[in-house]
């Protein structure tokens, strides 16, 4: 059954916040909130925390929310907030996130049509002070242009969704702390829903500052990217914005790790050969992706995508082999 929401007036929305150890953007992410051009009236807000240890809670009690606290993942605290929403309209917000005024103006319109399930914003660059952050901003601006009005799935970090279709996929996968929402928009998208992407609709997200700090978010990316792989195999060939060749970059890095290794025994020592050939190949790709952003960018800071690029290879494939050994340990979670 397709769910519609009126045109006529502006639907009342449920806005949920999943936070943790958040508290250098929260009180932003919630400013933003409370000065978006909509009736306040219609607005509820949720914060589910998930064991924050810093003062993310305290900051987030300034404001006119409702705090839950829990021990929750991101996937299992939208489960129990959808729960406790009062709307049939959720919207969707990161914690490091922050959405420009017209945000809901801009996105509600879109519900009114009757296979939309759900609307997301474009994504901009929050702390754009930081090289590594823009850089990464970049890259990610890039793989969105490639987007259409309707696209397959879009991440949570700012998103409009049919409280009703949620329901009726089943919600959100709480066997995925990352990659719930792609999983998600695969399954709405497949029972006949669509995705609206609407770049107009502004969201400023608080980009990794650090290699280390990136390194960590795409580990656990890379866990659980093999866990939806194999539950929707479909997904490995690749989508408008994880395409293909960003799915095999984690595959090469592996061959180019085992050449080396075995290349250690002498008689196979010409493998040493084909793994220096491999990593050429890699690293002047990496070189030319980088150079079209620092041009397409006008910013030479984008040069850095190059360390970014084989730090997220690896960080993939640290994060496939952790999700594999504890497959083999008999350890499903």
């Amino acid at each position: 059954m397709k769910r519609t929401v009126s045109a006529e007036s502006p639907p009342k929305i449920s806005i949920i916040i999943a936070a943790l150890n958040s508290e250098e953007t929260i009180s932003d992410c919630l400013k933003a909130i409370f000065e978006l051009n909509y009736p306040q009236n219609f607005l509820e807000v949720i914060v589910v925390d998930g064991g924050s240890k810093d003062k993310t809670i305290q900051i987030a009690e300034q404001y006119p929310v409702r705090v839950v606290s829990t021990s929750l993942n991101a996937p299992a605290a939208y489960n129990y907030a959808m729960k406790i929403a009062c709307h049939g309209v959720l919207g969707f917000v990161d914690a490091d996130a922050k959405v420009e005024k017209e945000w809901l103006n801009k996105l509600v319109p879109h519900l009114a049509e009757q296979e939309v399930a759900g609307v997301s914003g474009g994504i901009e660059t929050w702390n754009t002070d930081n090289a590594w952050a823009r850089s990464i901003g970049y890259e990610m601006a890039n793989r969105y242009a490639r987007l259409k009005k309707y696209t397959t799935r879009i991440a949570t970090m700012n998103l409009l969704m049919k409280k009703s279709v949620i329901e009726e996929a089943g919600g959100f996968d709480e066997n995925l702390p990352s990659q719930y929402d792609t999983d998600l928009g695969f399954r709405i998208t497949r029972m006949g829903y669509k995705i609206v992407y609407e770049p107009n609709a502004k969201c400023y997200h608080y980009n990794r500052t650090t290699v280390r700090a990136f390194f960590k978010q795409q580990r656990q990316y890379g866990k659980n990217t093999l866990k939806l792989y194999f539950k929707h195999g479909k997904l490995a060939r690749g989508d408008e914005i994880t395409d293909f060749l960003m799915n095999i970059q984690p595959a090469l890095m592996l061959t180019m790790i085992l050449l080396f290794l075995f290349g250690i025994i002498e008689p196979l020592r010409p493998l040493w050969y084909a793994s220096a050939l491999i990593l050429a190949f890699v690293f002047a790709y990496y070189v030319y992706c980088a150079v079209k952003l620092s041009v397409k960018f006008r910013d030479k800071a984008a040069m850095r995508l190059v360390v970014l690029y084989f730090v997220r290879a690896f960080a993939w494939l640290t994060g496939a082999a952790v999700t594999t050994v504890s497959f083999l340990l008999g350890k499903r979670r």
